[in-house]
């Protein structure tokens, strides 16, 4: 089995009230360092603020860290150790590799009699003492630790040791790879695919792959079979970049062991699959949204990244421009109306949203939020996932949400009449409605909204803004070089030689730090065009989108091109990033 079945967490949530183990409470009671009283207390606490309740019981003060380490110990009959008071053997060590240390959490600490001890973070995730069974082919056994503990561990034995894919393809003997010939899609029995999937180079190499794409911020991971490859390619910053790929042989093994992490069905290869895998890695929660779709050559499998350790869920921390942070700041306290953030797929509009349900999110004010899917778990926001299979649809949703007495509503996606009806509906009854759609610029969401049959008077009676945004690569910062522009590149974002001055331009020389691609990090840029009484006049008349355009361009709208242009005189960003993301309307 896969180690990302069931929900790996931090220490102190490792509690199973649905297993047949004794609850933590219980045990910390006989441990004699909590009584009944007080932990009634921190379950009531708990049921306020939804965290567990070991996390609970330390927050209050009563327990300390080391008596859940015991205590949980306990429950799962693993004796607890102090890494701190132990000396590892160089050899035991090098038994486990620095990325399944990393992957699974866990460092090795002694082997006796064939049977390796490793600490661990999490005594539930069983499934990483099975895998390491597999790989190590000799008998395992868990000791708790605290992850604080696991984390100094791995950073003090193994230091800055990497472990690269070529040099584990390099390692698979051929007697290794052999096991997989002629187990491809149509030939393989479910007990093979299975072996497959367990076998100890397919769980080294995937786990590297992820560990990996973690590290380097991939938001997404693509395994492409073809009829005489196997490729692997990470999004990262919104390109594609293939990494070395994997022997053909291993598609349908690699493929199999994604599945069984994802719980899904390993022997249907004809159908599209999805779900979810949950990992914690470097002690951060990553949420890994698994597709598969069946092809030609075999089942492609997409794996979207959720790290929410480098989502910075913040207004203040998107890089937004003073009057830009001060419009949000503004938009969230209407007490109703409707703000649009547009764009097509991948443009950080959810990230935007986010952040400012995040300003929003104060104990007066319910907000409530429909998703598909909820992307990031957000403490003190209702949020709730549309399903709709079995009718959980948008408007479904929407009309419910309506009953719920919230303040401020975000709908994840306006797709149709009827969704577009409801939020204008929730925003004529004093609610504050967030939401997205997919047009290119903010002017054309007008124009959007009245083909979609929308009244122009509700248009204009509920709209309140519509920002539409792009995500640009940043220039690293490791080799980030100063240059002068020709007068061409100057002409693909309409500028003269006269309008740029003394300032500096930059670009990335492509180092090792970025990938080769001159490129770290994304940054947003946005048009945020605002409803006032002239516009509201335009959008009654049902006027064009050019004329809508012009006239919130004379009443101060910075167009994408615009706001682009200002982060390459910033030095963020390029003028060929600017053209490749934006479109003129010159």
């Amino acid at each position: 089995m896969g180690l990302g079945q069931g929900r790996t967490q931090e220490l102190a949530v490792q509690e199973d009230y649905g297993s047949e183990r004794k609850l933590i409470g219980a045990i910390l009671i006989e441990m004699g360092v909590l009584d009944e009283a007080t932990l009634q207390q921190g379950l009531e606490q708990q049921r306020e603020k939804g965290v567990p309740i070991g996390q609970i019981l330390i927050e209050m003060g009563v327990i300390s860290e080391e008596d859940l380490l015991s205590a949980l110990a306990t429950q799962h009959d693993m004796p607890p150790v102090d890494l701190r008071n132990v000396q590892i053997a160089p050899e035991v060590i090098q038994m486990v590799s620095v990325s399944m240390a990393q992957m699974y959490q866990i460092v090795p600490i002694e082997f006796d009699g064939g049977e390796l001890r490793v600490a661990m973070a999490d005594p539930r995730n069983v499934n990483a003492l099975d895998d390491l069974r597999f790989i190590l082919n000799c008998n395992i056994s868990g000791a708790v630790a605290s992850p604080q503990q696991i984390k100094d561990a791995i950073d003090h034995y193994y230091g800055d040791q990497t472990e690269s894919m070529k040099d584990l393809l390099d390692e698979m003997s051929p007697d290794e790879l052999s096991q997989f010939e002629g187990k491809q899609d149509s030939g393989a029995s479910a007990r093979d695919i299975e072996n497959m999937a367990n076998a100890a180079p397919v769980v080294k190499f995937l786990n590297l792959v992820l560990l990996t794409a973690i590290k380097d911020q991939a938001s997404d991971i693509h395994f492409e079979p073809f009829e005489n490859e196997f490729r692997i390619r990470y999004r990262i910053d919104g390109t594609l970049l293939e990494i070395t790929p994997p022997p053909r042989q291993l598609a349908l093994a690699l493929v199999s062991r994604i599945k069984v992490m994802a719980n899904m069905d390993i022997a249907e290869r004809r159908i599209p699959q999805d779900n979810r895998i949950e990992l914690v890695v470097g002690g951060n929660k990553i949420d890994l949204r698994v597709s598969t779709l069946p092809t030609v050559f075999g089942e492609s499998t997409v794996m979207r990244v959720l790290d929410r350790s480098v989502v910075a869920l913040d207004l203040e921390r998107l890089g937004m421009r003073e009057e830009e942070l001060e419009f949000f700041k503004g938009a969230v306290d209407q007490p109703n109306g409707i703000v649009l953030v547009t764009g097509p797929t991948g443009s950080g509009k959810t990230t935007t949203l986010y952040s400012v349900l995040n300003e929003a999110n104060q104990p007066d004010i319910k907000i409530i939020t429909t998703e598909d899917p909820v992307e990031y778990d957000l403490d003190g926001i209702v949020q709730v996932p549309i399903r709709e299979d079995i009718g959980v649809t948008y408007a479904a949703c929407l009309r419910s949400i309506l009953r719920q007495d919230p303040d401020k509503i975000l709908v994840g996606e306006i797709r149709d009449l009827e969704t577009a009806e409801i939020a204008i509906e929730a925003s004529l009854t004093g609610h504050l409605v967030f939401s997205t759609l997919h047009t290119n610029d903010a002017p054309s969401t007008i124009t959007r909204m009245l083909d979609m049959g929308i009244e122009p008077f509700l248009v204009s009676a509920t709209l309140h803004s519509v920002v539409a945004q792009r995500l640009v690569r940043v220039i690293c910062s490791k080799c980030k070089t100063t240059y002068a522009p020709t007068e061409e590149q100057l002409m693909e974002i309409n500028l003269r030689t006269d309008d740029v001055g003394d300032r500096t331009f930059y670009y990335g020389n492509r180092c090792e730090n970025c990938n080769k691609t001159g490129f770290r990090g994304r940054c947003a840029i946005f048009e945020i065009m605002k409803i006032d009484p002239k516009m509201r006049e335009l959008i009654m008349g049902r006027k064009s989108t050019e004329v809508l355009r012009a006239e919130a361009q004379s009443s101060g709208m910075r167009t994408l091109r615009e706001s682009g242009i200002l982060k390459v005189f910033d030095g963020q960003t390029t003028i060929e990033e600017v053209v490749r993301e934006t479109l003129s309307f010159d």
